[in-house]
């Protein structure tokens, strides 16, 4: 089956269901995005402009076509056209403080009007921003997993068994019990384990699924699960 990353690959963003196949992805993987660019010290107002714009300006100026079909993963390539896009920025920033061939270094810019220019200096203690990347990347790759399981159980009228069981998805068990759950649910202890480890494969299903969408290669697919697991378990989640 055809992923809308492969799609946007083969197409190179010339068609209009290319277009708006990276469209997609580029809102789903909003988040990762803006907390990247938080980390490199913009202010919260100034970040989610910036993603805004790097956004429009993806999907607006083909921003794809120098890209290797080869090289399949739609993270990978939105974190690099994020930095080609911020040092696109800085140097812009930096040419606008230049005056008569000379760079001007000024902490506070029209010292008595009230304005200021807020320095953009990350935290030196802070976490790395390719870190930070691939972790949101991560966390909005499982939410929409459990979102989209949420949305089957409420389909099939099991909304309250979703909201249930779902503590067993995120590790969250520690004040209740599979017979808590199952009196909950008017199960046997024992079907409530069952409902539990289908419930745990539909969300690894989809959670595979999900990541399919953004590289080419279904061979791809369980190494950045792995990958993906392995951010996620250093950060403590």
């Amino acid at each position: 089956m055809e992923t809308r990353w492969t799609l946007v690959l083969r197409a190179r963003g010339q068609s209009p269901a290319a277009q708006s196949a990276l469209g997609e992805l580029c809102e789903a993987y909003y988040a990762p995005v803006l907390m990247f660019i938080r980390q490199t010290g913009r202010p919260e107002e100034a970040a989610r402009d910036l993603t805004q714009e790097f956004f429009a300006r993806l999907v607006a100026r083909h921003g794809l076509d120098g890209v290797q079909q080869d090289r399949g993963r739609f993270r990978s390539f939105l974190l690099g056209a994020v930095k080609h896009f911020l040092a696109g920025q800085r140097d812009r920033e930096h040419a606008a403080k230049r005056g008569g061939g000379q760079v001007v270094l000024s902490i506070e810019a029209g010292a008595g009007t009230g304005s200021t220019t807020e320095l953009q200096i990350p935290d030196p203690a802070g976490p790395v921003p390719d870190t930070v990347f691939d972790r949101q990347w991560a966390l909005t790759l499982v939410e929409r997993a459990l979102n989209l399981l949420a949305g089957e159980f409420a389909a099939a009228g099991k909304g309250e068994h979703f909201d249930t069981l779902k503590p067993w998805l995120l590790g969250e068990v520690e004040s209740l019990s599979q017979a808590d759950a199952a009196r909950r649910l008017g199960l046997t202890e024992g079907a409530a384990k069952v409902a539990i480890h289908r419930l745990r494969k539909r969300f690894r299903e989809l959670v595979k699924a999900e990541i399919a969408q953004t590289v080419d290669d279904a061979a791809q697919v369980q190494d950045e699960l792995r990958y993906l697991l392995e951010v996620l378990s250093r950060a403590g989640t």
